[in-house]
Parts: structure tokens; sequence; C-alpha cells
């Protein structure tokens, strides 16, 4: 068991005790006899698991995940430039079953709110006194004519760890020196990492060692996007005459119209027509399926608490990471890890385990433009008001500029690095796996 300094140290770092600003909930059973269960095992629903079972070990913790091993989106860029192995950005759940976490490998297929029941494809129940929802994204198929998730097998998005991931990879390997790869980007908000101007400079780094007659199309349907003048500036730099970059503007929407998984053809709302050799067609996103079905949802996300990320739509029921509304705060590994501290906190608090905090969450999101040369953007986040609504207000914030040293760009690289390891340990409760030697064309990376 932790010690009461280890959960003290714990809470302070979510912010100063103030007990005042956060209701007291107190479960109405006996701490041993508490049940959580956590839909998903991400970045978010994993770290909850983990800090509820490491700081409350006689917690009843059932984590709810559909595949064995979980492969991160954030720096699988890494892995399809082929600057990382498969393995290293795939990770188990041994390291929480060891911890006593029930780590169940199953779907949910409806969540019953008012019986406080987690309903399984299998048939099966889990009762919980307290639910984790972190669903993830789905995405909005019917936005793009001719694309589904039958021609996501031929122009995958790869915007979900795994098979998706590994397929982007293998195709970028299969084509002709001399083809063109388009990148689609989604409208915001959206899962980020993986980022498509992250994608753009990885994959652009590819064709120009290994390809370089090849081009890369950008077809985006927004105006403007995150760390625009930096992305801009390495395109310039380093793929000037690979990277062709098409932003919608008041004449041109570059948002697809159709694509042809057949033939490869790519269409814009413009009528521009590019025929791709690989197609990275990335849709619009929504909160995960599951969210939908319990009814969390309003529109394509879910409304949350901002002090807790307790669900707005159904009692004891949390919901963090990608599927939360969250104002500003990106749809990020960083985020979601943040926001589960606070979730296993308040969780905790209510158990009587931990005093309650005022909650502070934080992001960095770190790009890789060349080897050795990453940017990043990041802010802290307190609740607040937001436009008289209650809303996660920024502040501390921070961002790459253009011109910066290579130094400086250096050093962003190796702390990316420094916290893809501390994250994944925090979240599994292992380290993780060590990246195999290898170069672009290898299925280890490098």
């Amino acid at each position: 068991m932790m010690s009461k300094l280890d959960r003290r140290q714990f809470a302070a770092g979510l912010g100063a005790a103030t007990a005042a600003t956060i209701a007291v909930r107190p479960f109405a059973i006996a701490q041993g006899a508490a049940r959580v269960v956590v839909i998903g095992g991400g970045p978010g629903g994993a770290t909850v698991a983990n800090h509820l079972k490491k700081l409350g070990p006689r917690l009843d913790v059932t984590l709810l995940e559909r595949r064995p091993a979980f492969t991160s989106c954030f720096f699988s860029n890494h892995y399809i430039g082929g600057f990382r192995s498969f393995a290293s950005i795939t990770h188990d759940y041994e390291g929480l079953e060891a911890l006593g976490v029930n780590v169940r490998h199953g779907t949910a297929a409806g969540i019953d709110t008012a019986r406080k029941l987690v309903k399984l494809e299998s048939g099966k129940q889990l009762r919980y006194d307290r639910l984790v929802v972190a669903p993830g994204i789905d995405f909005k198929f019917d936005g793009i004519e001719g694309y589904s998730e039958a021609a996501a097998e031929i122009m995958p998005h790869a915007w979900k760890g795994g098979p998706q991931t590994r397929l982007l990879r293998r195709k970028l390997e299969a084509m002709p020196d001399g083809g063109v790869v388009v990148i689609a980007p989604p409208r915001n908000p959206y899962r980020c990492p993986p980022g498509p101007y992250e994608r753009a400079c990885v994959i652009a780094h590819y064709l120009k060692t290994e390809k370089p007659k090849s081009k890369l199309v950008i077809f985006d349907p927004k105006m403007s996007f995150s760390k625009q003048p930096v992305f801009e500036e390495a395109y310039e730099r380093y793929y000037k005459d690979i990277i062709e970059l098409n932003l919608t503007n008041d004449i041109d929407d570059m948002s697809l119209a159709r694509v042809d998984a057949r033939t490869g053809l790519v269409v814009t709302k413009s009528g521009a027509k590019v025929t791709a050799a690989v197609a990275n067609i990335v849709p619009d996103q929504r909160a995960g399926d599951i969210a939908a079905k319990a009814g969390l949802v309003e529109g394509d996300w879910c409304p949350v608490n901002p002090a807790t990320f307790m669900s707005t739509m159904a009692k004891g029921v949390y919901v963090l990471g990608d599927a939360a509304i969250a104002n500003d705060m990106p749809k990020s590994a960083f985020s979601a890890n943040s926001q589960a501290k606070v979730v296993a906190a308040d969780i905790l608090a209510d158990l009587g385990l931990e005093e309650r905090v005022a909650p502070r969450y934080s992001n960095t999101c770190w790009s890789m433009l060349a080897p050795g040369d990453s940017v990043k953007i990041g802010a802290t986040y307190a609740p607040g008001e937001l436009n008289g609504k209650p809303g996660l207000v920024p502040s501390e914030s921070f961002v790459s500029e253009p011109g910066e040293a290579g130094s400086l760009r250096k050093g962003n690289y190796q702390e990316s690095l420094a916290w893809y390891q501390a994250l994944v340990a925090d979240v599994f409760a292992k380290p993780p796996k060590a990246s195999k030697a290898g170069g672009p064309g290898s299925e280890d990376g490098g």
C-alpha cells in the first residue's frame, strides 16, 4: 500500500488544496467494496486504473479493453516515417494486471446508468459504483462520398493505432518511386496526435531519402492549423519540392468531395483532382460509439464538469480523453493522462482516501519536422468561465517559433523521447519496449 505521504504528493501534483471548491460526494459503501469500471485502455483509461489501484489497493478496479495490446497513436508518425519500431509503440497490460487491476478484454455494448451496469457484447454485465468512460474516437464516414470502413482498408486513415498504422506504412513501402501521396486532414476538433502536418514531414522525409521522384499533396478543409508557421518553414526548408500544401480559402474549398478507393482518385469540393498511389484519408471525428449509446453526448462529444470530468449527462460517470469536451485542451495523450489523474483523485476523495484539491491540467504536443528537429506547443488549464459557461481556461501557454536555434529544436526532440518513456511507464505501470535499430524500409523502424 502507498504511504499517506505518497498519496498526498500525488494529490499535491494536481494543485493546491481548496476543498471548498468541489462538493463532497462520498461513496455510500465501504472502501473495500467499492467497484470502479473503466472502459477504454488508452492513456486516459489505463492511467485511471493504474493510479486508483496504486493509491487505493483495496478498490475493485476493472479495465475493459477490447484489444490485448495498445498501439499508441502518439509517436505512430515516427513509426510510419521509419524512425521507430512497431513494437516500441505497442504495449500490453501486464503491468496493470500485476498491480491487481482486473483487465478484461471485451467490448461494451451499452451502459445502464440507472442500474449502474455495463453490458458487454458477450452478454455479461459488470456492476459499478463509479464508471470511467474513455472510449477515444470514432469516425463520421458519411462525410466523404466513397469513403467507408471498407475503403479505409485501401485508403487508410491510420488514426487509430494498430492495423491501420501498419497498413499506411506498408503502402508507402510498396509505392513506386514517382507516386503521389495524398493526406486529407479532418476538420476540427480531432484527435491529435497523430498530427497530419507532422505526418506530412515524416512521410516527406521518407520520400526524400527513399523515393525522391515522389510528391506529397495535402488537401486541408481548414484555413489554418496549429503551429502553422513552423510547419510551413519546415516544408520550405526540408521538403520544398516534395510537399504541396492546399489550404481552404474564401474561393477554394479543399475539403474532400469524393474518393474512389479502387482507382486512387481524390477529388476536392473545388474540383482539384489527384490520382494517389497512397491516400491517407482522415475523416471528421466524434466520441467513441459507446458514449453515444449510453446517452453521454451532446452533438458529437461528451460534456463534462471541468473540475472533475464527471459527465453532465449521468451521475457517477466520468468521461475523459478524446471523447470529452475540454474546450481548447487538445485531444492528446498528454491531455488524457493529465485528466485521468484528476479523475482518479476525485474518486479517491469520494472514498475519503485523499483530500480534495483544485484541479490543474496540462498538455504539451511535440512534432517532428526532420531528424533532430522538433517543435512543441502547450499550456496549463484550470476550471473557470469561458463565454459565460464553465470551462477550462488556458494559461502559461507556449509555442515554438520559426527561426529557432538548432540546439533548441534538438532539445525538443530529446524531450519528446523522454516524455514518451515516462508517459508509457505512468500509463501502463511498466517501462516501454526499446525501439530496435533499422531504417525506413525495415519493419522494425529506426
